[in-house]
């Protein structure tokens, strides 16, 4: 058998797109060395990667890189949706990052180069067709994050939460490189779907289980399941505030790309349901409990992730039971949990988006007392924020946040984990306290006592003859308006988060293809 491979460039346009991007990001900010030029171009390539992706994708499935049947690039519907939600997430975060870009610290060439490879990483997962191609996309779209976590200089906080994520996601990867060699030494196959077959026929290697073990385990630190979570609600708190919306949406739905392929295609699914039932009860639970003691507002929406994470397992821990591994069951299992994924990145993006603008440009998220009566004064963020908290709850008129929750539970109850839907009906309500204690917070009176147990807010104090700034507003920091970069990266996730949920339907068929 010949060992040349024809390529297929059309099929691999949306990666060049992408890598081609941050190569033009670097060389504009080299040759024209002007902040807006720089961000215009990456702006450019993240729309044309966007746009790639659509079109490859609903020209029907391209393989490429292929020895007989196993093809180590698969570019079809699905490939093109998490293409195309990483380029709307990489652009959105741009959008975000206007302030932060804009005559600060941060060198915008670096920044804009860094969210490009990283985007580049979440394009090739989505089309990976072996387990090494898995884990190199994997890493190319954590990688970057390092640094871009590091980014707010003089911060203590920021060079902490740094090394948390480097020490804890390359423990990760090494677990989960191991369980890649372990199937490699029992199967002698790398190719996601040869190894399904290879697994299905030889069940009672006695490396499987501890391989299995290894690779779900591993992929599960990249989602933050509990325990596997530590590091998220430290490392999102310290980072900037764009980079933590970055962080919360496109490196999870990586984690869960990642996962949901070696749970779909390679691993037998007797193993792996049970132990994806279990961390997504742990998940949900555990981080539904924490948020509840939050003062904090980004550590608030980290747990919050969390237990999001725990709804986006449940509908794959149906493959438990003997009827959760029927394969229309399976598949409608695995689009769920691709719909879930989508509708709460759609809505998070939309909620750090709000957090940016209430915040004063450069801050932090601050604690939640800080935003005592911001809805107040700037009514319409305050109310683009109030609705993806009712989103992310799961209640009407977050409609996206809705349709997500029922996609969970029928798909949960199709496969005959009744307990399962309990769990996530329960934590569905836990969630309720803390998500509209935080809406309500909005539109509180900002002269009113705070409620006991609740920090006061962090408003610079008064001095003789002067007014006290307003609450909400960092010390020395006098707030203005809202960056138009801003503006609009709110408001379009925001319409994106009405329009898909008023067309659920239409990303459940993406995601079931």
């Amino acid at each position: 058998m010949s060992v040349v491979q024809s390529v297929d460039n059309v099929a691999l346009l949306p990666a060049y797109l992408a890598a081609g991007t941050a190569v033009l990001v670097l060389l504009a900010d080299l040759l024209v060395g002007r902040a807006g030029a720089t961000v215009a171009v990456a702006c450019a390539g993240v729309v044309a990667t966007g746009v790639g992706a659509v079109v490859v994708g609903g020209a029907g499935t391209r393989r490429t890189f292929c020895m007989g049947a196993d093809c180590s690039w698969v570019f079809d519907g699905r490939a093109a949706l998490v293409a195309g939600v990483f380029a709307l997430l990489t652009l959105g975060v741009l959008g975000l990052s206007g302030p932060l870009l804009r005559g600060g610290p941060t060198p915008v060439g670096e920044y804009c180069f860094l969210l490009a490879c990283s985007m580049t990483g979440g394009v090739v997962l989505g089309a990976a067709g072996d387990l090494i191609t898995l884990i190199v996309a994997l890493e190319t779209l954590t990688l970057p994050l390092y640094v871009l976590v590091g980014l707010r200089r003089g911060s203590l906080a920021s060079a902490e939460a740094a090394v948390t994520f480097f020490v804890v996601s390359v423990v990760a990867t090494t677990v989960t490189l191991l369980g890649a060699a372990l199937l490699y030494a029992a199967t002698g196959g790398l190719h996601l779907d040869r190894l399904g077959g290879l697994l299905a026929d030889a069940p009672d290697v006695p490396l499987v289980p501890a391989a299995v073990a290894l690779v779900v385990l591993g992929l599960a630190f990249k989602v933050a399941a509990v325990p596997f979570h530590a590091w998220a609600p430290a490392t999102y708190d310290g980072a900037p505030l764009p980079v933590a919306a970055y962080l919360s949406t496109a490196s999870k739905l990586g984690g869960v790309v990642a996962l949901l392929a070696v749970v779909q295609r390679a691993l037998p699914a007797e193993v792996t349901g049970p132990v994806l039932a279990l961390l997504a009860v742990l998940t949900m639970t555990v981080g539904n409990l924490v948020a509840l003691r939050q003062r904090r507002t980004v550590r608030l929406l980290a747990w919050s992730s969390v237990a999001q994470a725990g709804y986006i397992l449940a509908p794959l821990g149906v493959l438990a039971s003997a009827a959760g591994r029927a394969d229309d069951v399976r598949a409608g299992a695995y689009a769920a949990a691709v719909a879930y994924a989508v509708f709460f990145v759609v809505v998070e993006l939309a909620a750090f988006a709000a957090l940016v603008a209430l915040r004063p440009a450069g801050a932090d998220g601050g604690a939640v007392a800080d935003l005592r009566g911001v809805g107040r004064r700037r009514p319409w963020a305050g109310a683009a924020f109030a609705l993806a908290l009712v989103g992310l709850a799961g209640l009407p008129p977050g409609l996206a946040g809705l349709f997500a929750k029922v996609t969970v539970v029928r798909a949960v109850l199709d496969g005959g984990a009744g307990w399962l839907a309990v769990a996530v009906a329960l934590n569905a309500v836990i969630g309720l306290a803390y998500y509209l204690r935080l809406a309500a917070t909005l539109y509180a009176d900002p002269t009113a006592p705070a409620p006991a147990g609740e920090p006061a807010a962090t408003g610079v104090p008064a001095r003789t003859g002067q007014p006290a700034a307003p609450v909400g507003v960092a010390p020395g920091v006098t707030p203005g308006r809202v960056a138009w970069p801003v503006s609009v990266a709110l408001a379009g996730a925001t319409a994106l988060a009405v329009v898909i949920g008023f067309a659920p339907q239409l990303v459940l068929d993406l995601a079931s293809r």
